[in-house]
């Protein structure tokens, strides 16, 4: 029997361990994570409004654990060493005989300021702090931006911030109080947004026009100062700061010995193998990978190589060649709180649907289908 060994316990982690064990492996799992919950991120976009609760999207994990006969191992990664066969943690070490990362990024906070702005994407109490401040806001300016990994351009998380920006646009409008707000929009690219291709990105700009929102684009962010915002192209007041930086690798790779892209994430094949290690994977945001310019490391993407991951340790562990790929897809729905718009990329189709109602139906009706496999 080989021990696997799971970093993580978000979308990737979990997938790799369900899909090990529908394809008949039996051998022992232990997963690695600081607390033994998913806490389900796409839907932190709907604490603002109220649509969902922090316990709404903590998922305790001990039943889905006790289910698939895994062993939880409660810690944060400081270490990994002797070629991945070595996970030292806060709490102990585990050795293995093969090991999946998927401990997912951290975000890069270099920004001078960055500490004045709410990061979204961190987790429920960043949502739950634009709760709380929008409701004792009278009034005032919104700037909502989000920039990307410069060494790595596609480590960047747009879509969320699109979403928190017409959510508070709706959420303000039912209010009935968007007239005492401003929202600004502020990106380093002229055109944001471009991995959803350009479709959904002229139907999104063209949304914010409508809607009244401003823009600042094609300006770099310098700065954050109290009731500002500072960049290459001027600057602009705001009562409250939502930004999303890019991403990096986990701050525990700077002490491992696995090799690195430039932009700081593990380097991995299109099997999803580190590079140059024997038995060790990596799926989601902690990881680099060939591919388009446009393709995401979270969510479906995630799931997609978590796959792949599954697929070949499983292929391994029974004497078959274990050269499996993880297709290329992105599928999103741009929620704002009463309709979406459906957004697909996948070889060379690009399609971005305009607004409907059902759509922000069918994104809460995944969100149940999805945890239900956690509950």
């Amino acid at each position: 029997m080989k021990h696997i060994v799971i970093l993580g316990s978000g979308f990737a982690a979990l997938t790799t361990t369900r899909r090990l064990r529908a394809l008949g492996v039996r051998d022992p799992i232990t997963v690695v994570s600081p607390r033994n919950e998913l806490v389900y991120l796409p839907s932190l976009i709907w604490i603002p409004s109220g649509q969902r609760s922090g316990g709404d999207l903590r998922i305790p994990l001990a039943r889905f654990f006790e289910r698939h006969d895994v062993r939880w191992h409660r810690g944060s990664v400081l270490q990994v060493l002797d070629g991945g066969r070595r996970v030292i943690t806060d709490e102990g070490q585990l050795t293995n005989d093969v090991l999946v990362i998927a401990t997912g990024g951290r975000y890069l906070r270099k920004l001078p300021g960055i500490e004045r702005a709410i990061i979204p994407c961190e987790g429920i109490a960043a949502a739950e702090s634009i709760r709380d401040r929008l409701a004792a806001m009278d009034g005032g300016t919104i700037a909502i931006g989000f920039s990307s990994n410069p060494k790595e351009p596609g480590a960047v998380r747009g879509g969320p911030m699109f979403e928190f920006l017409f959510g508070i646009d709706t959420l303000l409008r039912r209010q009935g109080r968007r007239e005492r707000f401003k929202l600004v929009f502020f990106n380093p690219a002229q055109q944001p947004g471009q991995r959803l291709g350009p479709a959904a990105v002229a139907k999104m700009l063209a949304r914010m026009q409508a809607l009244g929102i401003e823009t600042h684009l094609g300006h770099k962010p310098l700065r954050f100062e109290p009731g500002k915002v500072v960049t290459e192209g001027g600057e602009f007041s705001a009562d409250m700061i939502l930004f999303m930086p890019g991403l990096t690798g986990p701050s525990w790779l700077e002490g491992s010995a696995l090799p690195q892209s430039d932009g700081g994430f593990v380097a991995a094949d299109d099997t999803c193998r580190v590079r140059g290690m024997a038995r060790v994977y990596v799926a989601g945001d902690a990881g680099s990978y060939p591919g388009p310019e446009w393709m995401a490391k979270q969510a479906h993407q995630a799931d997609l190589q978590a796959d792949a991951v599954a697929k070949n340790i499983a292929a391994e562990l029974h004497g078959q060649n274990a050269n499996h790929g993880f297709r290329t897809e992105l599928v999103c729905i741009v929620d704002a709180l009463d309709s979406g718009m459906l957004v697909y990329r996948g070889g060379r189709r690009n399609l971005a649907l305009p607004r409907m109602r059902v759509l922000h139906w069918l994104k809460q009706h995944f969100e149940a289908r999805y945890l239900k496999a956690y509950r």
